[in-house]
């Protein structure tokens, strides 16, 4: 496995060209694509993160080795209601998994989520990504019961959590 996620060499910035976007579609279509089956929800946001995520009001980023490297990780967190954001469509290249890329673009996507008013971050995942839920849970993400699920588009979505900021 490359080691080259160390912390000195990750820039986290927002979605800024064609590229980055297209980063950001061909991460997730791949994690989704080997867990799951790609549904119509996941084909509309990624190929539109901008106008799905940004333009709404929410935010998209990537994660890419030093200023000028490869895009090796996103995330989103798209607006739901008035202070409430979705975190949405978390990816890292398989290659770059365990070296704290997915800590820091959940920190990063937390802490836009503050700047813009948030007092709520959902989720939705899925029980077989124990990794990702676990990470979620060091964050705070409490599990929500029943009662509080909303309806999701995704057929896979087993596991709805919160974070009260």
């Amino acid at each position: 496995m490359p080691d080259a996620t160390a912390s000195d060499s990750l820039t986290i910035e927002d979605i800024a060209s064609a590229a980055d976007a297209d980063a950001f579609r061909a991460l997730n279509e791949d994690w989704i694509s080997r867990f799951f089956t790609l549904e119509d929800a996941d084909r509309a946001l990624l190929g539109d993160p901008v106008g799905q995520i940004v333009e709404p009001g929410g935010a998209a980023f990537v994660a890419r080795l030093g200023d000028d490297g490869p895009v090796i990780g996103c995330i989103g967190i798209a607006l739901v209601a008035p202070g409430v954001f979705e975190l949405v469509k978390m990816a890292v290249s398989p290659d770059h998994q365990g070296h704290g890329t997915g800590r820091k673009l959940i920190a990063a996507a937390l802490d836009r989520a503050r700047a813009l008013g948030a007092h709520r971050v959902v989720l939705e995942s899925n029980a077989r990504l124990a990794s990702a839920v676990h990470l979620y849970e060091a964050f705070g993400f409490r599990h929500l019961g029943h009662d509080e699920v909303a309806p999701s588009p995704y057929v896979r979505a087993d596991v709805h959590m919160a974070l009260d900021l």
